[in-house]
């Protein structure tokens, strides 16, 4: 992220959250060892179905209501993208990741850059 565009961001209040991914750290280091697939894999590939920011949106709601920045009681907006910029917005009430299937999207608005 350009130096410019995060001081924008916290100077508007927002947050930025920087850690490991929730659908993979651990199962990777699983899959690696033991030469097989585990649930998280087989669901972040499902979700890339609908789209590689799909998948980014819900992963960053879920890392950030266990980060505690984000409520898990209210709609929030996560956005995602690529270097090519976000192309993908999700309207999403969060869960931590030990309630993954409580995570609701309400709505989602996702654009084709190709």
């Amino acid at each position: 992220m350009k130096e410019e565009n995060r001081k924008k961001i916290l100077e508007n209040g927002a947050k930025i959250l920087t850690c490991t991914y929730s659908l993979s750290s651990v199962e990777r280091a699983v899959r690696k060892q033991f030469n097989t697939i585990l649930p998280l894999e087989i669901i972040a590939n499902a979700l890339r179905i609908f789209g590689e920011g799909t998948k980014v949106c819900i992963e960053i709601a879920i890392m950030a209501a266990d980060a505690g920045l984000i409520p898990i009681d209210r709609k929030i907006i996560a956005i995602a993208g690529t270097n090519r910029g976000a192309d993908t917005a999700l309207v999403i009430k969060p869960a931590h990741a030990t309630d993954f299937f409580d995570l609701k999207v309400r709505n989602n608005c996702q654009a084709s850059l190709n």
